[in-house]
């Protein structure tokens, strides 16, 4: 492992707790996309199948890994949970609206496209590769409804943002280091994602230096 991935996980972890701390403390789901958060779902459930037939005790870095996965899979799960029961009143159902059945059939089909060839669960892999590069989409698209952005939800997405650029680094690390080339799935889609992010993060900076509240342009 290095550097470059370390950071990462570690601006995912952040990410999420800024999520859920934002959600208990403030009471409110507002500014949070429900469809954004079921994607991610998604995401990792069909990435992290290999739970099942993994040993956590193999090795650190697999422990490590059985880790990351439990966290992900489960804070998703807890963040739907808190949006759809305890604070479903405060849910913005209205901005909420990205047609989220586009991205997982699009995902599905160039998962069978480019992998038609492979075992299922790499197929099944691929699609929650093509489905997390644009699995923030309605979460955007819910910030640029809405226009005022939460300082704490802010926050909480340029970590998310973050994450992904510096996965970017840590591709071309073991590119280089590793002489891992055959990434080229996990290098579009990362660099897809990460351009999803780039008016964001330009809005955000802006922010940042102003002292002001985070407004986006409808």
């Amino acid at each position: 492992m290095n550097i470059f991935r370390l950071a990462a996980d570690v601006l995912h972890v952040v990410s999420i707790f800024l999520l859920l701390l934002k959600i208990k403390t403030s009471h409110s789901c507002a500014g949070i996309s429900l469809k954004t958060q079921f994607l991610y779902m998604i995401v990792f459930s069909t990435r992290y199948l290999d739970l099942f037939f993994t040993k956590p005790w193999h090795s650190a870095l697999t422990f490590y890994n059985t880790i990351m996965k439990i966290l992900f899979l489960s804070s998703s799960a807890y963040t739907i949970y808190l949006i759809r029961n305890r604070y479903k009143h405060t849910y913005d159902k209205v901005h909420d609206t990205f047609r989220i059945h586009y991205l997982i059939a699009g995902s599905a089909v160039l998962a069978l496209v480019f992998h038609i060839r492979l075992t299922p669960f790499e197929i099944i892999w691929a699609f929650s590769v093509f489905l997390e590069a644009v699995a923030i989409m309605p979460q955007l698209l819910l910030l640029q409804e809405t226009g005022q952005v939460e300082n704490i939800t802010s926050h909480y997405i340029f970590c998310l943002g973050s994450y992904r650029a510096l996965y970017i680094c840590n591709w071309i690390w073991r590119y280089f280091m590793e002489h891992r080339r055959n990434q080229w799935l996990a290098w579009a889609c990362g660099t897809v994602q990460t351009l999803l992010y780039a008016d964001f993060f330009y809005y955000y900076i802006l922010s940042q230096r102003q002292g002001k509240k985070l407004r986006l342009p409808p």
